[in-house]
Parts: C-alpha cells; sequence; structure tokens
C-alpha cells in the first residue's frame, strides 16, 4: 500500500528518531500518495545518498527562492560544491551571506526572523518563514545523516509553501501536486546514488522550472496585497 510521504518522513517514525525536527503544522496530505507500482517520496528519500539527499534539499530551496527574493543563481555555490564533491562548508557560507541567513540551532523547530514584512499577508508571511528556515537549517556537513532529516524537512516545508501560496484551492491543489511530481522526478533522476552529471543537470532544469512557476504566484500574490482596497 502506498505510504503518505509528509506523515512517514517524519523522523520519529523511523528507528531511534533521534533528530528533532519539527514539521510544519499542517499538511497537504491525502493526494500525495504514490503512483502505483512507484516509490513513495518517502521511500526514495530514505533510499537516497548523500548526494542525493543534497540535490533533494536544494532543490526544494531553489524552487522557494522567489520567496526570499534571491537571485536565480544565489545557489549556485552549492550546486557546484555538489557536482565536484569539494567545499560545502565555504559555498555554505557564501550563500548564506548572499541571503542574509545564518544557521538556525533548532533546525526547523526553531523559528525566523523574517516574516515577509509587516505588510505581507498571513499565509504568505508564514510560506516566506519556512523558506528562510529551510535555508537556515541547511547541515554544514555533507553527509547522509546529517542531510537526511533536512531533506525530508525541505520536502514537507516545500510542499507546505506551495499549499500555502495557493491557499484559495480546497484539497491538494495543482500547484502542491505539481511540486510533489518534481520532488519525486529529483529522485528518481538521482536514483539515490551520486548527483553528477546528466543526472544534476536535469535535477537543475526541473528546479528551474518549478522557481520560475513559484516566482509567477508570488508576484501576483504581491501585486494582489498592493491593490488599493
Amino acid at each position: 500500500m502506498s505510504t503518505s510521504p509528509l506523515s512517514s518522513s517524519d523522523p520519529r517514525a523511523r528507528a531511534g528518531g533521534e533528530t528533532p525536527v519539527a514539521w510544519p503544522d499542517s499538511a497537504p496530505l491525502g493526494a500525495t500518495q504514490s503512483d502505483s507500482g512507484r516509490p513513495s517520496l518517502v521511500d526514495l528519500i530514505a533510499r537516497a545518498d548523500g548526494a542525493a539527499l543534497a540535490a533533494s534539499g536544494l532543490g526544494c530551496l531553489d524552487r522557494c527562492l522567489p520567496l526570499l527574493d534571491g537571485a536565480d543563481q544565489v545557489l549556485r555555490p552549492l550546486w557546484m560544491s555538489l557536482a565536484d564533491g569539494t567545499a560545502w562548508e565555504g559555498a555554505l557560507a557564501e550563500v548564506r551571506a548572499a541571503l542574509g541567513a545564518g544557521p538556525e540551532g533548532g533546525g526547523f523547530g526553531a523559528r525566523g526572523s523574517d516574516s515577509g514584512g509587516p505588510d505581507a499577508a498571513p499565509d504568505t508571511a508564514a510560506a516566506v518563514a519556512l523558506a528562510r528556515r529551510m535555508l537556515d537549517a541547511v547541515p554544514a556537513a555533507r553527509s547522509a545523516d546529517s542531510l537526511r532529516p533536512w531533506a525530508d524537512g525541505c520536502s514537507a516545508a516545500a510542499l507546505q509553501i506551495h499549499r500555502l501560496m495557493d491557499a484559495g484551492n480546497e484539497g491538494v491543489s495543482p500547484l502542491v501536486s505539481a511540486e510533489l511530481r518534481r520532488q519525486v522526478r529529483v529522485l528518481e533522476l538521482l536514483g539515490g546514488t551520486s548527483g553528477t552529471g546528466g543526472g544534476l543537470r536535469q535535477v537543475l532544469d526541473v528546479s528551474t522550472e518549478g522557481r520560475r512557476v513559484l516566482r509567477a504566484v508570488v508576484s501576483r500574490s504581491r501585486r494582489s496585497g498592493a491593490a488599493p482596497g
């Protein structure tokens, strides 16, 4: 039977449950089941190695950059580090400096200070805070043990962000469904093995497409919020 990726990705459901990560308060459950005969998202994350986990988390963050007003190439140092296998910690410091971020000791359970500004709509403010938390929680060590809970958290947070940005739709919206498909596609492209070469280039294409979609949604949301009335 298929497994719901968000509920099953909770680290408390894993053996040991030693990683204290707090997931978003609500999640777009229901239509997040895998297709018949295909691995669920949680299965793919559970099988992935360190490189695939890094690409999965980075892809989620990359697609959510419009909420942080980040330039399209701001994560390039981390993508380059993933491609050549070097200098992850230095690349992370460079990215955080560019986006004005820092590590949060509490990971996804900690509260970020960026809530989208005083005039942000509640849903947008919550989405911005989640995107900021995704960045602040990037682990300095590029190991499977440290990356797995982060990739899990990014998966849940990115789906929640897309739900928040499409709050007018009941149930699981097309925006959320498309993000779920992209997450699965990224992990299938890498096959749970080293994310270099053609696979990683295709992952970047998937993330670029998703970022453009969310950028358009964010732009419409901001225009609507700025309208008189």
